[in-house]
């Protein structure tokens, strides 16, 4: 059975109060976005540039690892631009007509976001390549022989996809957009920085220490820093005065069970896995998932990014592995019986 993570890094729909407070600590401008300097440089400069013609700005696509920022950053492109925004997703847009729909309600220089966008159908896909490239709608009217095509002209609007497998992404796609960049994991000093504006936003008074540790145990990630802000908040709120200092943080933190690193339980449960099951690796994707009890899309979208960045996961064409770090941090010895040695 999956386990349910403080760490993960999809937002809850169903809790209406955490979207709406998640919501508020979205920055709105480039002057609040804390981080991706290469990625707010690109973008200033072809927003500026499409204001100045007086056009809307190219097709965006995003990409990365989830809980980065993406949705942010197509809100904060809109706010540039002083444009609307029509939020949807891929898996929302089942039939051709859902995105005639979309696209027939927009208005010069609005802007359309799709999350997920490489779970759009191929039907759906071609639909958009007219709609992106010529600004072109071409729908069929009836069936059988006496199906007649129609063109309708829309206006001149921008999509911006996000996604985390681009790899997922046609290549027909892919190429119709003109501004393409990945999402970087941010640096412990920018994820520290998010949690003290976070807290200035909640009204709660956290200590330097206690923002550092949270910064580092928050995976590089904006979404699971203030999601372990809000958490701790509450632990100050029933066990404290309300002030977030370092003992506090480091009891919450132990509650959540998440470690110096980041990690959880389900973390720990698959490295541990592959170490005690597999010899610590290779091993399939598809294993993995059975004995967790994830999906392949769960573990390589959620779990493996971090593991990867920090040196605690390797890739290998077998499948995955686990590190020398990994066994480390584990407190376990890769020398033990039935463990590999051929370990980074």
């Amino acid at each position: 059975m999956a386990i349910d993570r403080i760490v993960n890094t999809t937002v809850d729909e169903v809790d209406q109060v955490e979207a709406q407070l998640e919501n508020t600590l979205r920055p709105k401008d480039f002057a609040n976005y804390i981080g991706q300097e290469r990625l707010k440089k690109n973008l200033k400069l072809a927003i500026d540039a499409a204001k100045k013609r007086g056009e809307p700005v190219d097709h965006v696509l995003l990409y990365g690892p989830p809980g980065l920022g993406k949705t942010t950053m197509a809100s904060v492109i809109a706010h540039e631009m002083g444009a609307q925004i029509r939020i949807t997703s891929g898996p929302a847009i089942s039939r051709a007509a859902d995105l005639a729909s979309l696209l027939t309600s927009l208005q010069d220089g609005d802007i359309l976001f799709i999350d997920e966008i490489h779970r759009l159908s191929t039907s759906i896909e071609e639909v958009l390549y007219s709609a992106m490239e010529d600004f072109k709608l071409d729908i069929m009217l009836g069936k059988g022989p006496t199906a007649k095509s129609l063109r309708l002209d829309l206006p001149k609007f921008t999509i911006i996809g996000a996604t985390t497998r681009l790899g997922d992404l046609a290549a027909p796609l892919r190429d119709r957009f003109g501004i393409m960049h990945r999402l970087e994991f941010y640096t412990p000093e920018e994820i520290g920085k998010i949690i003290h504006r976070s807290a200035e936003i909640l009204n709660v008074h956290i200590e330097p220490e206690a923002t550092e540790k949270l910064a580092t145990r928050a995976r590089l990630t904006p979404r699971i820093a203030n999601r372990l802000l809000k958490r701790t908040r509450d632990y100050a709120d029933i066990n404290g005065d309300g002030i977030i200092d370092s003992v506090v943080a480091s009891s919450a933190l132990e509650l959540l069970e998440v470690d110096h690193v980041g990690l959880d339980p389900a973390d720990r449960r698959l490295l541990a896995t592959i170490i005690e099951n597999h010899g610590g690796g290779p091993v399939g994707v598809e294993t993995l998932a059975a004995i967790t009890g994830d999906e392949r899309s769960t573990i390589e979208d959620f779990f493996e990014p971090y593991l990867l960045q920090i040196g605690f996961l390797e890739r290998t064409p077998r499948g995955r592995k686990v590190t020398h770090r990994a066994y480390k941090h584990l407190g376990k010895d890769p020398q033990e019986p039935g463990q590999q040695e051929r370990l980074i």
